[in-house]
């Protein structure tokens, strides 16, 4: 595969130090190909050319720009599978997965805010004799940094609101799944999208992401990401007064209340646990479930986790691949062993030397999903989030312990309630320190509504109105009425 290049002001360029570094195959543990290993100099010539192109784009008229974002729609599905090839052989996941959510979703990302553009007016407000106009005005050259998980499903989740609203664009991909944000980019080029508009630069976080976070001209920072780079993110930016959205980490519960239909229930209580082998940051992997049904729910759920396909991200039959590297394998492993410590049972699955995946390369990153029971619901394990293929049980007795279950860790970004009341559950949500509850339902997802987290989990929303309000300034005009 050709090199991942740096995309500045239309064209693609290596960095200026001429370094490099390699991007590997998780399931492989093989190199696909190399990306640039940029610096402070690679960001400020972007920046630059965000600067230039800026006047240009923000007098674009908001329809044209909604052109753009149908355009581009248009070309990531006309590319659909290729993109889902590229993104199941950077991170690992089940080729059927990344059909089925990257791709899908990149393109429904960009769709989305098009159409949301097309439908969306500023308001007025009328009161004493005037009438109070709303306007958004671009914020100018914004920040973008994105994480491993959903390489260009969380990329294009803040691209398309920040060109919708006008504003240019530095982007930093993570330095383990650059390929899709390099595709991404040569369809820009492709398209004959206006240059300087977007630009994309790779490196290691320290090096470019804090670049991107340092640069004055950058007014605006949206991080997705673990919550210890973006404490740093905050720490750097707030003194600079840049407007900030922190996505940061996840240590969800699923609550299963007294009356679940577990047999209708079981396959999503799975699928919310171990979805792209945990690495979600929406994954519950903290299972609340009331103590009169644990039994028969812990010998329903045990048997659908064994009927998880670990395998070869390319088959069509796997349905779940690896783990994003060798080094997050080895931490995840570290948490089943500190889980045992603490003195968990492991009822499924365990380390790689302990429950090997058969048939797969044997340097590939790959564990089998892990159950623990008999951990206190303050243990480490299961209160820091892991972001892998680990979930723990945990009996209640009634829907105040289970509350304070829940809440008993420093997250709050999202949770799931299972019940056959669904007037119940909606109650039950409303008690619980988080900023998403599904009920009877998993990741399951209107792009009008707010997205983000509490505590530890973050700082802002985005979605719908919340990702215009933030990648735009607004400001009212009061008319007086003759």
């Amino acid at each position: 595969m050709d090199p991942v290049l740096n995309y500045i002001d239309g064209e693609f360029v290596a960095a200026q130090s001429g370094e490099t570094l390699d991007t590997i195959n998780p399931a492989t543990g093989e190199v696909i190909t190399t990306l640039p290993r940029s610096r402070s100099e690679d960001v400020g010539t972007a920046t630059s050319a965000a600067m230039k192109a800026a006047p240009a784009w923000s007098a674009t008229p908001i329809s044209e720009r909604i052109r753009w974002l149908h355009r581009l729609a248009d070309a990531l599905m006309e590319e659909h599978e290729t993109i889902a090839h590229l993104e199941s052989m950077d991170t690992g996941k089940p080729i059927s997965l990344a059909r089925r959510v990257d791709a899908s979703r990149s393109v429904a990302n960009f769709r989305f805010y098009a159409e949301f553009g097309e439908q969306h007016s500023d308001p007025t407000f009328s009161d004493h004799g005037a009438v109070n106009h709303v306007h958004r005005s671009p914020i100018g050259c914004v920040g973008l940094i994105t994480p491993w998980n959903l390489p260009l499903y969380l990329l294009t989740w803040k691209v398309a609101p920040a060109l919708l609203m006008g504003n240019t664009i530095v982007a930093k991909p993570s330095e383990l799944t650059p390929l899709t944000a390099h595709h991404l980019a040569g369809i820009m080029q492709r398209i004959g999208f206006p240059n300087g508009v977007f630009n994309l630069v790779h490196g290691l976080g320290p090096e470019v992401g804090q670049a991107i976070v340092e640069h004055p001209k950058i007014r605006a920072i949206s991080f997705t990401g673990g919550t210890a780079t973006g404490k740093i993110v905050a720490a750097t930016a707030a003194p600079m007064f840049k407007k900030i959205s922190l996505e940061l980490g996840g240590k969800n519960a699923t609550v299963v209340l007294d009356d679940a239909p577990l047999e209708k229930i079981m396959d999503d209580v799975v699928r919310a646990s171990f979805t792209n082998s945990g690495q979600v940051c929406l994954c519950g992997s903290r299972i609340l479930v009331h103590s009169s049904i644990y039994e028969p729910f812990k010998q329903q759920f045990i048997k659908a986790v064994e009927g998880i396909v670990v395998g070869d991200p390319s088959n069509e039959s796997t349905t779940m691949g690896s783990v994003i590297s060798k080094d997050h394998q080895q931490k995840v492993e570290s948490y089943i062993r500190l889980g045992r410590e603490e003195g968990g049972k492991v009822l499924s699955g365990g380390t790689a030397s302990d429950s090997p995946v058969d048939g797969v390369h044997p340097n590939g990153a790959f564990l089998r999903p892990t159950v623990f029971e008999g951990l206190s619901h303050t243990s480490r394990t299961a209160c820091e989030e892991i972001f892998g293929p680990v979930v723990t049980l945990h009996p209640f007795d009634d829907d105040d312990e289970a509350v304070t279950m829940a809440n008993a860790t420093e997250y709050g970004l999202a949770g799931s309630i299972w019940t056959g009341d669904a007037q119940r559950g909606h109650a039950f949500g409303q008690r619980l320190d988080t900023g998403i509850v599904w009920v009877n339902t998993w990741l399951n997802r209107d792009l009008r509504t707010p997205f983000g987290g509490v505590k530890q989990s973050g700082v802002g929303r985005e979605g719908g109105a919340w990702s215009l309000n933030f990648f735009s300034e607004l400001t009212n005009i009061c008319v007086l009425e003759p």
